[in-house]
């Protein structure tokens, strides 16, 4: 103890002052604290507290520097790092960025870090919190009644289970089945349910649940396609179950009504009548509150209890005269053997008396349905869920034998049938015979009118009790407790269905009011719903619908457990260890099947209804982002997919085009992308890349903010295509880069699609080096390659930033007019800048309207960018095949006449031929394109390329090419070595001389395309090959004489190997 508080005392006197580097560090900052995100009021030493009780401890002060014992930016794990922004919970920590701990010691530590995420309309990082109701902040935090697991979840589920089935049809389904087959029916249902329960426990358990019951779960873990179309139904079918519950408590009234001669209109209008009066009382209990609500629930349960307990307690009592003239004898072993064989009648079978029983276990989604009320959700569910199946299971059957053993199934009421001493008691009613009754006439007389025994008599229940009322008040309370249940959870799961905002439409239910976020919209759509079936509806058709509602749910959860567990994201950890995904699997079979056993063309209509809504949501895509398993899935299979391509060597019958398209950011160059995505549409992979060039540490941040943007610009502008970007010191290097990693196994780009250079002429010597240098890459990396030439151009970033600082502007705008409604309380966007105004002028000067001139030129520009979006007119694809490249040339424009927007378009062949043998030559590329099974309109053998090109042509050409010559002919040989090595990148004449031939091929092919198609739709050209040692000046002028003043051209150059091929 000694040697301890030495070292306490040691450790305290240590602690006292800050060490001398940070002094020194504080000092060296003008005494300002290194990190402005660390809270300097926690400098002081930790407070330590001395009243120890059975151990020593301390109060451990949340700072760093108390853990560690110096200053640092990290942050030690916290809860709060890991909630939601606008968590309901807390506020969310921040963390700092890797790249802020990076660079604090090059930043002087000039980093500030918000401690947490700002509660208003913006986050720390001015993007907006989203809208998933893990996210959303109730009016009120407090003061709203949460439920623990008893009343929450265990009352719920019991007194929804323990429905009207209990004291009217449970005596008749064991007479039909017999007890041994009656025990099979009930554990079978309780398997069913059971299972789901043990599916629902893993899924409630692997993270926070809130409010919505089955809705939340599937959504959450299947994805909103399946969680929209099921929530959908299951908030439909639990408005529906309100009025049926009603219903069967109106009838009940109805009937004592009835015996006491005091109908009021009539049996259907009084069942009306009392049922619209019940459920506006419902309505007003539900509406008072759900503290309210539950405490009706405890008065049902008691009363629901003493009614069970009063069953149990009569079958003790020993009979009357009368009751056994009813078939009620008390506990007698001969009755119970007797009643435990099946006697099927009416055309029942055990299929048939299952499926009017199973929906009596259909309530075990009570407690979830209210998941958001209660205090602890994912113990609460699991635990009272699975203590009331178990609960109910053993009352139905406890109930049932007792009856069995108690009950004979066919009795006449009349006290008079005794039996005749020294008859033989034999057949179906032996065992009355032998208590001394006769009831042998309900079995020899099909038309005997035998009103009494477990098979004829639903009232069994109220006559085996002690008190009979009791069995009554009995039905009451179950009928009104699962109705008021029912009434609960319909406004509660549509409120949660509403609020993801699935379905638009019905964005308005979403709306909660008071302390307790009370759906108070919902509440009275539910109520004219069951009102409406309560008038108009046909209760025992839409019971099996109703029914089958709820399966699929359950079906659901127990695919969506199995489905999680199948697809091993790390993210599936649930705190619930006892289930098993096969047996979840099991379970969602078990329910698609009972649905089919309860009612075929109902099951039918739910898979129906299901796979509409299904669509529904799936086109409308709802902008929400929930981690479901239907993603983990498609990750697990696209990487198996993926390791098994890889497996495969590549055939030229499966060649696909897989582009790395050169366009910058995404919306740069959309007649670049447009075409790209021709080319691969959904078949083959397409990557829209970008280089950021200059140093990273610059262009770093830029880079990361981009990639999701233009992602989800792709993904919005339904562009089936990935980003990607590097950044780089040159663009050369980043484009050599992506053409070496790009891609994954076989899914790896093929072709490289760039733009043409425009501005050739005036760009500097490193820009034209790094354009051409790209080119001679891809023929070293054996890609494919090619190039677009529009006259108009590509580029469209200078409207595209106009376009959005006019945005920009706009919405500071509209923020100034609002702040000035507001009477100067802004928030947001000019909550602390006194300068906003001056801004605003700056953007707007910024963004005035440019000169008519450059307005055609960009208005002419955007014409051309959304020129292979839009359908192609008719017309043809002129497909200049001067040279074989393995088929590229001849495939891509192929490619295009599949397509739907190309559809319009003919192909046209053109190809060089020898003057004197054009017939032969177009024969032997009729046969070639006869053999690849590629249809054209016509075959054109140009024989006269040979000829030399016109002399206007060659005076263009001069004009063009004099300013990059080095006309080093005309000086003497050291005067030209040294202009050489001045400027080594100008052409020399003896360059210009040896591939004069080449050039001239150039200038006579842009002659025969201004004569043959100059009206073509798209010009595909074989690309001339930039070949190491021919300079780069000289190569752009090759390609630029060869497509100069021509409809948008596309130059074509394979790798060389075969794309195509005729062999099956």
């Amino acid at each position: 103890m000694t040697i301890s508080m030495q070292s306490f005392t040691l450790r305290f006197k240590i602690r006292e002052s800050p060490p001398a580097f940070l002094m020194e560090r504080l000092k060296s900052n003008r005494g300002a604290h290194v990190n402005s995100a660390y809270d300097p009021t926690l400098d002081e030493p930790p407070v330590y507290d001395n009243n120890f009780s059975n151990e020593e401890h301390r109060k451990v002060r949340p700072s760093v520097i108390s853990a560690f014992g110096h200053d640092t930016l990290d942050r030690l794990p916290h809860i709060d790092f890991y909630r939601n922004e606008g968590s309901v919970s807390g506020h969310r920590a921040v963390r700092p960025s890797l790249q802020e701990l990076h660079d604090v010691f090059q930043k002087n530590g000039a980093i500030s870090v918000p401690e947490t995420v700002k509660d208003d309309d913006e986050t720390s990082d001015g993007t907006t919190p989203s809208d998933d109701l893990e996210c959303a902040i109730p009016t009120e935090q407090n003061g709203g009644a949460k439920f623990g697991w008893i009343r929450g979840v265990l009352v719920r589920c019991m007194l929804t289970i323990w429905g009207v089935m209990l004291f009217i049809r449970l005596s008749w389904i064991f007479a039909q089945t017999g007890w041994g087959l009656g025990i099979v029916v009930i554990v079978l249902s309780c398997v069913v349910t059971t299972i789901t329960g043990l599916s629902m426990s893993a899924i409630c358990t692997n993270g926070v649940v809130r409010g919505g019951g089955a809705y939340y779960l599937i959504s959450r873990s299947l994805g909103p396609e399946f969680g929209g179309s099921i929530g959908l139904i299951f908030a439909f079918a639990n408005a529906v179950a309100v009025a049926m519950n009603v219903v069967g408590f109106a009838e009940t009234v109805v009937d004592l009504l009835k015996e006491h001669n005091a109908i009021m209109v009539d049996e259907i209008n009084d069942i009306r009548i009392v049922g619209c009066i019940t459920v506006l009382l419902l309505l007003g209990i539900a509406l008072a509150g759900m503290e309210w609500e539950a405490n009706a629930q405890i008065v049902l349960l008691i009363i629901l209890i003493m009614a069970i307990v009063n069953v149990f307690v009569g079958t003790a009592i020993p009979a009357t005269e009368s009751k056994k003239s009813q078939g009620f004898f008390n506990y007698n072993a001969k009755i119970f053997m007797e009643n435990f064989t099946p006697a099927f009648r009416g055309g029942e079978s055990f299929f048939s008396v299952f499926a009017i029983f199973f929906p009596a276990a259909t309530g075990i989604m009570a407690g979830a349905n209210i998941s958001g009320d209660l205090r602890d959700a994912q113990a609460a569910i699991p635990k009272g869920t699975l203590l009331a199946i178990l609960i109910t299971g053993v009352t139905y059957i406890g109930v049932a034998v007792c009856v069995s053993a108690t009950v004979v199934r066919d009795a006449t009421g009349n006290i008079t049938d005794l039996i005749t001493p020294g008859t033989p008691c034999n057949g179906s009613a032996a065992a009355a015979c032998e208590l001394g009754y006769d009831f042998s006439s309900c079995t020899e007389n099909a038309d005997s009118a035998c009103r009494f025994g477990s098979m004829n008599n639903f009232q069994v229940m109220t006559m085996v009790s002690g008190f009979g009322p009791l069995i009554i008040a009995g039905t009451f309370s179950a009928t009104l407790s699962s109705a008021l249940a029912s009434l609960v959870s319909a406004p509660k799961v549509f409120q949660a269905l509403c609020k993801d905002n699935i379905y638009t439409a019905l964005h308005f239910f979403a709306k909660g009011f008071g302390k307790n976020n009370e759906p108070v919209y919902a509440y009275i759509l539910t109520f004219i719903i069951s009102v409406a079936f309560i008038l108009v509806g046909n209760l025992n058709t839409i019971a099996p619908i109703n029914s089958n509602f709820f399966l699929a749910s359950y079906a659901l959860i127990n695919f969506s457990c199995f489905h999680a567990s199948y697809a091993k994201s790390p993210g599936w950890r649930p705190a619930y260890k006892y289930y098993n995904m096969w047996l979840s699997l099991l379970g969602a079979l078990l329910c698609c099947a009972v649905m089919f056993v309860i009612n075929w063309w109902a099951a039918l209509l739910t898979y129906g209804i299901e796979i509409l809504l299904y669509l529904y949501v799936t086109v409308k895509k709802p902008d929400v982002n929930w981690g479901s398993s239907t993603q983990a899935v498609t990750f697990v299979s696209a990487v198996s997919n993926a390791l098994s391509l890889s497996g495969v060597e590549d055939h030229v019958k499966n060649f696909r085009p897989q582009i790395l398209a050169l366009t910058g950011s995404a919306r740069t160059r959309p007649a670049l992308l447009d075409l790209a995505h021709s080319f691969t549409k959904n078949y083959g992979l397409c990557l829209t890349c970008e280089v950021f060039v200059g140093p990273r540490s610059e262009v770093l941040e830029e880079m990361n903010a981009g990639m999701e943007t233009n992602q989800q610009w792709l993904r919005k502008t339904k562009r089936k295509a990935f980003y990607a970007a590097v950044a780089c010191e040159n663009f050369r290097e980043g484009t050599e880069s992506l053409l070496q990693a790009t891609g994954l196994g076989r899914m790896k780009p093929n072709i490289l699609m760039i733009g043409f250079k425009r501005n050739w002429k005036t760009a500097s010597r490193e820009e034209m080096q790094d354009y051409v240098g790209i080119l001679h890459d891809a023929f070293d990396f054996e890609y494919g390659t090619v190039m677009l030439r529009m006259n108009a151009g590509l580029n469209v970033s200078h409207i595209n930033e106009a376009d959005d600082e006019m945005l920009k502007a706009a919405k500071e705008q509209q923020a100034l007019d609002n702040d000035m409604q507001n009477g100067g309380k802004s928030k947001g966007l000019f909550r602390r800048s006194r300068k906003s105004s001056q801004v605003l002028m700056t953007r707007v000067s910024v963004c005035s309207p440019p000169p008519p001139q450059v307005a055609k030129m960009n208005e002419k520009l955007l014409e051309a960018s959304a020129q292979f979006k839009e359908k192609q007119p008719k017309g043809t694809l002129d497909v200049w095949w001067m040279f074989d490249d393995g088929g590229l040339t001849l495939l891509l424009p192929y490619i295009l006449t599949t397509r739907k927007k190309w559809k319009d378009c003919k192909l046209r062949i053109f190809i060089a031929g020898q003057p004197g043998r054009s017939e032969l030559d177009k024969e032997e590329m009729k046969s070639l394109l006869h053999k690849f099974r590629i249809n054209c309109s016509d075959i054109n053998v140009i024989d006269d390329i040979h000829i030399k090109p016109r002399s206007e042509s060659l005076k263009k050409l001069d004009d063009m090419i004099e300013p990059f010559l080095l006309q080093e002919g005309l000086k003497d040989t050291a005067q030209a070595e040294d202009m050489k090595k001045a400027h080594p990148w100008k052409i020399t004449d003896e360059e210009l001389s040896t591939f004069e031939e080449k050039t001239n091929l150039q200038i006579r092919l842009n002659e025969l395309l201004q004569e043959h198609s100059k009206s073509a739709n798209l010009i595909i050209v074989s690309m001339p090959i930039a070949r190491k040692g021919v300079s780069d000046l000289l190569y752009m002028v090759w390609l630029d004489v060869l497509t100069k003043d021509l409809p948008p051209t596309l130059l074509i150059r394979g790798n060389h190997k075969s794309v195509l091929t005729f062999y099956s």
